[in-house]
């Protein structure tokens, strides 16, 4: 079960970052491509992350506490920063907090809760750097 959330969680990442739409930025011309994921909140069941890194890679972690974050600077090849996070095994009414900050700027955050049965899925969308 838990390798087919992974796999979701990358497609669901690669979906966002491939179809936003680059019109979206258009008032963020800063240029800049460092990028830093940050997750923060209660909960406390297993959460496992996928994101975006430099180059369009994938990659799944699992993040064992809170809060936890992810800095690196994005290639001159990469189109965009995502990050999906997924869990199991938390508290009803828990929560993550997800953001996406590109040059120090909070681009993307999204807060989610768990579900009745403890289970979250916090997606706070992708950010395409400008043309």
């Amino acid at each position: 079960m838990k390798a087919i959330l992974k796999t979701f969680a990358i497609v669901l990442t690669l979906a966002f970052t491939a179809v936003s739409c680059s019109s979206d930025n258009d008032d963020k011309k800063s240029g800049s491509r460092d990028i830093r994921y940050e997750v923060s909140g209660n909960y406390t069941g297993k959460i496992s992350a996928t994101y975006t890194e430099s180059g369009n890679g994938g990659q799944a972690v699992d993040i064992n506490s809170l809060p936890w974050s992810k800095e690196f600077t994005a290639s001159s090849d990469t189109y965009g920063a995502g990050i999906t996070l997924i869990g199991t095994g938390g508290v009803v009414d828990q929560t993550l907090t997800v953001k996406i900050i590109v040059g120090g700027k909070v681009e993307k955050e999204t807060t989610a809760k768990a579900t009745s049965d403890g289970s979250i899925i916090a997606a706070p969308g992708s950010y395409v750097f400008p043309l």
